[in-house]
């Protein structure tokens, strides 16, 4: 079963604020610990969306409208874990064990199965 944890973004991650070293271990960690038991498909973070660029359909049939970043930072994307795991209570223990994702209290973990 294909899982995506999806690490939401925050200011601090829109900022280009980098977590603490600690953080930045642990995160290393957490990451050698999904390839080591065999469920990591792929993990990348995300450049802020000031680098972004946005396609969206306000007309249905109608032309794509193309906006640049940034964005709104509620509901943004600052990086991404794919695992295969058994079961959905085993992607659940694996994003309860993700370290804090932003490292200032502003951390968030969404985890969802993929089709």
């Amino acid at each position: 079963m294909l899982f995506m944890m999806i690490v939401k973004a925050s200011t601090n991650s829109e900022g280009g604020n980098l977590p603490c070293p600690e953080l930045m271990d642990a995160m290393t960690k957490y990451n050698e610990d999904l390839v080591e038991a065999g469920v990591r498909v792929m993990a990348k973070g995300l450049h802020p969306s000031s680098n972004g660029i946005r396609i969206s359909y306000p007309e249905p049939g109608g032309k794509p409208v193309v906006t640049e970043g940034p964005f709104k930072v509620d509901g943004l994307v600052a990086g991404f874990f794919l695992i295969d795991v058994k079961s959905r209570e085993e992607a659940i223990e694996w994003a309860l064990r993700v370290p804090d994702p932003q490292g200032y209290g502003e951390g968030q973990v969404e985890l969802r199965q993929v089709f």
